[in-house]
């Protein structure tokens, strides 16, 4: 009996399966569906959903006297962040973004001529040499990066030493904004590089080559068909620079001074010393919207293809 039931179901799980895939051939979005559908359900519970908690508990509060959470509706926290009588919260979140928008310039700026060469000049050795160079300093630790430019900058470390051998003052450097520009400038400059290669690398020579015929000179060339093409890997590169500048706090813990706090540093702080979550989940809604508005912008700009 079991073995005629295995005959009889056999050919009824064949139909079944053939149904099946005849269904997915005639409708590719279904099969897409099904292979996105887990990882996209996982980044909704995890990520989105975390986001929203985020968000809810900035509208909460803590119990003077207790330390308990109070799960009362109010608008106090923003109202703290946002305080123009006691602008602390905005100077450091202006700090934050200028920092971050000083160090996506610079890295822009650097990274540029850098990847042009690699891409439209250097021959291929040389290309894969120059690629090992941007890649190694990934390889180290990123606490060996920072704790490398604090002995740099130092008050004896080489920088003012050097200054000192060529009968200089002191740079005066360290624990400074100006070092924390420097520091995050040559920490993210592999995630503006790379970006900004791809897209110069992209444009056809062709276009180079019509562009010469027309009487373009070198600079006329860079302004009307290099720079255009190559914006939206520049954006690109700027999602990662200014992004992860300014979700940083470990870099102006070590290397900013006593007024070089970030809004990472303001968040760690109310969450472990101050235990208030709500005020720390309100003053960390500032970056996750800068960083909307950022992409937003950085879509419209095409960076996404360039990435």
């Amino acid at each position: 009996m079991a073995i005629d039931a295995a005959r009889e179901a056999g050919p009824s799980l064949r139909g079944a399966r053939l149904r099946l895939s005849a269904l997915f051939w005639r409708r590719p979005w279904l099969k897409a569906t099904g292979l996105l559908a887990p990882p996209v359900l996982a980044f909704m519970l995890v990520y989105i959903a975390a986001l929203v908690v985020l968000f809810v508990s900035a509208f909460w509060s803590v119990d003077a006297f207790t330390g308990r959470l109070v799960h009362v509706w109010s608008l106090d926290n923003f109202k703290k962040v946002f305080s123009t009588t006691d602008p602390t919260y905005l100077r450091i979140a202006g700090r934050t973004v200028g920092i971050a928008a000083a160090v996506t310039i610079t890295d822009a700026l650097v990274a540029f001529p850098f990847a042009y060469y690699m891409a439209r000049i250097a021959p291929p050795r040389t290309r894969t040499l120059l690629f090992v160079l941007v890649l190694l300093p990934l390889w180290s630790s990123y606490l060996v990066r920072i704790y490398a430019w604090r002995t740099i900058l130092s008050g004896g470390g080489p920088l003012n030493w050097s200054l000192n051998e060529l009968g200089l003052p002191n740079a005066q450097l360290a624990y400074t904004n100006w070092a924390m520009w420097i520091v995050f400038s040559y920490v993210w400059l592999p995630f503006m590089v790379l970006p900004v290669y791809a897209a110069l690398e992209r444009i056809p020579t062709s276009y180079l080559d019509a562009s010469r015929d027309l009487g373009a000179r070198g600079l006329r060339t860079l302004r009307s068909v290099i720079l255009p093409l190559a914006l939206p890997g520049i954006v690109a590169g700027s999602i990662f620079t200014f992004s992860l500048t300014l979700g940083d706090y470990i870099t102006p813990l070590l290397v900013g001074g006593t007024s070089s706090s970030f809004i990472g540093n303001v968040v760690y702080d109310y969450i472990g010393v101050n235990a208030n979550i709500p005020f720390a989940a309100a003053f960390a809604t500032v970056p996750v919207l800068i960083m909307g508005v950022y992409l937003l912008a950085a879509r419209r700009l095409g960076a996404f293809e360039a990435l």
